[in-house]
């Protein structure tokens, strides 16, 4: 049977691993502005083929008399499709079927175009900029700059302070819903210009 003291070593390690996590999670999603331009900290996959978009291809055509129909060339099936150029975002189900698609903020530093998966999610977090958000669903990272979609509690989508290196791609809260719903981990993420 342990003894008091190792309940007590035992319970201040605990405590020291989850404080050393959570400054890890924080250092994680801020940068400093003077770091610089923004540079893919990995090469995203090509994965789809011809996504339009990925590294030295053009912007994915438009109808241009739709602007919410999906890009053509942005993938095949269940997927996630963000465009850095026009801040939207269509969630792709069976068939290539859109469910939803909306406009977002983006964040102040871009995904390089390809084809992610997302890595992780958290139900409520305090964002980069000092905001809470919730629905935070991460894909990818570039210079130490967690890149993923929220919502803020308070429900504003307004575009962050220039400067400031954020990862955060706001959406409304029922689009951050439908997200949560959509995107779970490993979901397929595809980012066109």
């Amino acid at each position: 049977m342990p003894s008091s003291s190792s309940a007590m070593v035992t319970g201040l390690t605990a405590a020291a691993l989850a404080a050393i996590g959570f400054l890890a999670h924080q250092a994680s999603v801020t940068v400093p502005a003077e770091l610089g331009r923004p540079r893919a900290s990995a090469s995203p996959s090509p994965g789809v083929s011809g996504v339009p978009g990925a590294p030295g291809a053009s912007k994915a055509p438009r109808d241009k008399r739709h602007p919410e129909a999906l890009p053509t060339g942005s993938g095949k099936g269940e997927r996630v499709v963000y465009s850095v150029d026009d801040d939207r975002v269509w969630l792709v189900g069976a068939g290539d079927r859109v469910q939803r698609t909306f406009r977002v903020t983006p964040s102040t530093v871009d995904p390089a175009p390809g084809t992610y998966t997302v890595t992780s999610r958290s139900n409520r977090v305090t964002g980069s900029d000092g905001i809470p958000v919730e629905h935070v669903v991460r894909f990818a990272g570039v210079d130490g700059v967690v890149i993923g979609f929220s919502a803020a509690v308070d429900g504003s989508t307004e575009k962050p302070a220039p400067g400031v290196k954020t990862g955060g791609i706001r959406e409304t809260r029922a689009d951050g819903d439908a997200m949560w719903d959509f995107a779970t981990i490993g979901q397929k993420v595809v980012v066109v210009r």
